[in-house]
Formats: C-alpha cells, structure tokens, sequence
C-alpha cells in the first residue's frame, strides 16, 4: 500500500511536470499511474491521502470452497495412490474410480498453493534456478576474451572438425583459433595458452567467458586457467545469448561466401581455410560495431586517429558541398568500453526524468 506521503510526492512531480509543459498522459504514465489514480490523489484531502479500497467489505464469492471441501482436495492429494500424479490426473481419477468430483485441476493447484505444498511431486527433481551471469566490462584489449568451439562440416556424413576460437571483447580480434579432429580440454588448454603467449598478458590475464561445454568446464582446463591466474565466466546452462559475441563470430564464419558449405576435404584444408579467414577478419575486416575499423586497428589502439582523420574529409567534403548534405555528417567518434551481458538497471523516478520525458 502506497504511503500518504509517497502519494502528495507523486502528485508534486505531475503537478511540476505540467507546470513545465508535460501532458499529463506521459507524465502519469512515467510513473506507473493513471490519470484517474492522480485525479481521485488530487481530489482528496492533502493532509491526509486515504484510500478506502483496502478497507472495502467485499462480499464471499457464491462458488467459494468451504474449509471441508478444501480440506477433501487436500485429503485427495495426500492419498498414497495419487502421491506422484498432478491434480490434472487427480481429478479424472476420481471421476471415473469413485464417481466424485471434488474441484477443477486449477482449483486445486490453487488450494495446494495456499498450504505450501505446490511442488514437484515423485522423484522429479526441482527445477534448478541460475543466477545471471557475472557483467564484465571491457575497456581496453585483453580484459575480458569470449571462447567456444563450433562444428566444421567435412564431405563424410556424421564427420566434423571442431574450431576452437577465441575472441577479444574490447577489439573483436581473433587472439586464437584452431581446428582440432576432437573436441577436449587437451586441445582446449593448448588453445589458451597459445593465446596467452602471443598477445603477451601473462603478467595482467585477462577473463575468460564460456558456455557450459565439456571442454570449457573440464578438469584439465580448469588447472591451466588457475595456473595461468585467469578468471572464469560461465554462461547460464541452455542460454545461448550469455555468450553472444561468439555466437555471432561463428555466424560471420560460416556465412562468408568462400565457406566450403558441402564439406571439408581435410584437416589441413580446414585450418588452412580457418587461418585465412582469421587474417581477414583481424587484418582486413572493417567491423560495423567498431565505426568501420578493422579489429587490429582498434585492439593496437590506431582507431581514435583513424576515425578522426575520417570525420576530418567528411566534414570537408560536406563544407564543399552543403546542398548535398541535410543534415550533419556521421558520427565518427570511436566506440567505448564494451559490456558481456549487462545487467538491466531500471531508471530512477526523478524530477528530471519526468520532465525530460515530457
């Protein structure tokens, strides 16, 4: 129940709002209200705001179950015949056994609710409830990589290679990726430390993010990643958009148009192809989610010159040409810190806001 106070506080803000040139609509709907809930607030006394619904005498409801005909549907659902079957078996069984009929399935969903006992019944377990995963923030090159591995295609049916591939949050660039012919936490360790070596982060390791795969939540890789002091990050089990940017990157791999969709010929043929893609993608590739810079670019830190130097010629070529131009040129600054699975924040109700909302 909404205080007193917290209702004159609420009225205030709309009262400001329209003060300033808010419509009430938008101002009464930034705060969850209606127009008639402000009206019926205004209309009342400003001392003290009482709202009289909580205190209504409402009348019993005709089709109300009497405290016997509950205490049967919970008698029902303590029988020993029913002790692993819903209320939507409960309730035929004892139309067609007994002849009885004591409530609809709802009913006793809702009956069984009311006392406490509204759970898995037989020996299914509880459905199991994962916390969102951790937000990490990446505000420059090795901070947080993102990995997982994908299937490769070859020309012999119910044969695949297995791409292991790393990727930095901050710059996108590929920091690892290879083919293996099995999927394992061997071939997983050797990955990451490669990885390691060559961008030079021993010193400062960055997170790893992950999916719940064998490989990534093995024994073996585990050891490594504590050896080597980096940090792991899992994604929730099933969730495939707590690990996007990888999902995404394989996507860019196996749409681009030399992809060899009927099969690879080889192991060899599959790395071959995999690291040109990979000197492509890092060397050559202008990401659209990076102002049109190339991953190298960005993770060596030459972005915020280049795309100065790029919104130099086009505000010269817009001072050439006004006419063409209606409006200002595009946004060349470069992209910020980049966030893994960020948490959503619900907005403060300040004066501000409603205001700036109207």
């Amino acid at each position: 129940m909404i205080s007193a106070p917290d209702r004159q506080h609420a009225v205030s803000l709309i009262d400001t709002a329209r003060a300033q040139g808010a419509r009430l609509a938008p101002a009464c709907q930034t705060l969850s209200l209606t127009r008639r809930t402000y009206h019926r607030w205004r209309r009342a006394d400003a001392s003290v705001i009482a709202d009289r619904r909580p205190d209504a005498v409402r009348p019993t409801p005709a089709n109300k179950l009497s405290p016997a005909e509950r205490q049967a549907v919970l008698d029902a659902t303590h029988r020993s015949d029913f002790a692993s079957a819903p209320p939507g078996q409960i309730v035929p069984a004892l139309a067609d056994s007994e002849g009885r009929y004591l409530a609809s399935e709802s009913t006793f969903y809702r009956v069984l609710y009311e006392a406490k006992e509204q759970h898995a019944r037989g020996r299914a377990h509880v459905p199991m409830r994962h916390p969102r995963p951790t937000t990490y923030t990446a505000t420059g090159p090795n901070q947080v990589w993102v990995w997982d591995i994908s299937w490769l295609p070859t020309q012999v049916r119910g044969l695949y290679f297995y791409l292991y591939l790393v990727l930095d949050l901050y710059s996108r660039k590929v920091v690892a990726a290879e083919v293996y012919a099995a999927e394992n936490g061997v071939n997983a360790r050797a990955l990451i430390q490669r990885a390691v070596l060559a961008e030079g982060c021993i010193n400062a390791p960055p997170v790893l993010h992950a999916d719940n795969g064998g490989p990534m939540k093995g024994q073996t890789l585990h050891c490594t990643l504590e050896w080597l002091g980096i940090e792991r990050s899992f994604s929730r089990p099933r969730v495939s958009n707590d690990n996007a940017f990888a999902e995404a990157m394989f996507r860019t791999v196996k749409y681009r148009p030399d992809y060899p969709y009927r099969g690879f010929t080889s192991l060899e043929a599959a790395q071959q192809w995999v690291a040109e893609f990979v000197d492509w993608y890092n060397q050559a590739h202008r990401h659209s989610a990076l102002k049109y810079v190339t991953p190298v670019q960005r993770h060596r830190g030459e972005d915020h010159a280049i795309l100065a130097a790029r919104d130099q010629i086009y505000r010269a070529a817009r001072q050439a040409r006004p006419e063409r131009w209606p409006g200002a040129t595009r946004d060349w600054s470069p992209v910020g810190a980049v966030t893994l699975n960020p948490a959503k924040v619900q907005p403060d109700m300040l004066p501000e806001k409603l205001l700036e909302s109207a």
